[in-house]
């Protein structure tokens, strides 16, 4: 997958980068002054941030790739899938300086989220496969909470409602109750005969997250056809993400504004409206927002802030 607009960068400006990494996209854009260098969409097949050496080269190539013939960048910023603490991500912007003679920042995706949306402070909260909230507190100091997995966490995240979602079937199979439209929505959606047979569906996926996640759309369903069972889980899903924004503004974050993103929690209302409602209660004066750009637009200002 590659999309790209590339026209010749001015030579009297400088020349800011902005990467977005996420789990499964990369989206690269370019500035000189005000002028567009380079818009470029790219797969994230290759991005391995746990070897910090592999994801410095992996981002040179990708920029060398990207830019004008020639070009080099004045200031590069970049949020990552799976930069999930401030020596993993301080270890791939020491590996970038290999690479570039300019100044890099290399935070995690989700605090792309806040400078996207125009702030200098908040949280950014994503809930897509899997889910995580970070923000900083008032030392400048990065603070991440969630994002655990689909094994042991990431609720609210697509992942997430359906284990979840098989939990809730399990317990009511237990309790002698017959299918209703969850339980047979998991049925088939895993392509198995009965309820008993999700869990070692469950378990012999190869790629828990997606797998599990790519089914979530199911539990949805289930909500909309009536499924008690599934609304229960909708409603837990949502209290799950705002006690993430609760366990930032414990630990001292400043949580006034919340920047929401995520391709499961923005194209299901029911899931942002259960989140809205349980942020309101457990974190009254919270304002939620759903983003409206791309995140890269926060790699792009936070690479101008370091010039």
């Amino acid at each position: 997958m590659k999309e790209e607009s590339v026209q010749d960068a001015p030579p009297s400006n400088p020349l800011v980068v902005g990467i977005d990494v996420g789990g499964t996209k990369t989206h690269l854009r370019a500035f000189a002054g005000d002028a567009e260098v380079a818009d470029h969409v790219r797969t994230s097949g290759g991005w391995r941030p746990h070897d910090p050496v592999a994801a410095a080269a992996w981002l040179a190539a990708l920029v060398a790739d990207a830019l004008p013939t020639g070009a080099r960048p004045s200031a590069l910023a970049l949020g990552g899938h799976a930069c999930e603490t401030p020596r993993q991500c301080a270890q791939i912007r020491t590996a970038l300086q290999l690479h570039f003679d300019a100044p890099a920042l290399v935070v995690g995706d989700a605090e792309l989220l806040v400078p996207a949306a125009g702030l200098d402070k908040g949280v950014g909260l994503v809930a897509g496969t899997g889910s995580v909230a970070v923000g900083r507190l008032p030392d400048g100091s990065s603070v991440q909470v969630g994002g655990w997995g689909a094994v042991l966490g990431d609720e609210g995240g697509a992942a997430g409602l359906v284990r979840e979602a098989a939990r809730a079937v399990w317990a009511a199979h237990d309790r002698g109750e017959a299918p209703d439209a969850l339980a047979l929505g998991l049925v088939e959606a895993f392509g198995v005969a009965e309820v008993p047979a999700l869990g070692d569906a469950l378990e012999s996926a190869s790629d828990v997250s997606a797998e599990w996640g790519r089914r979530a759309p199911f539990v949805f369903a289930a909500a909309d056809a009536g499924s008690a069972l599934a609304r229960g889980v909708i409603a837990a899903a949502g209290r799950s993400l705002a006690a993430l924004v609760s366990r930032l503004a414990v630990r001292g974050v400043p949580v006034d504004d919340v920047v929401v993103a995520g391709s499961t929690v923005l194209a299901q209302p029911s899931l942002y409206g259960a989140f809205t409602a349980a942020l309101a209660e457990s974190v009254p004066g919270a304002r939620p927002q759903p983003l409206r750009v791309s995140p890269v637009e926060g790699a792009v200002r936070l690479a101008r802030s370091i010039l």
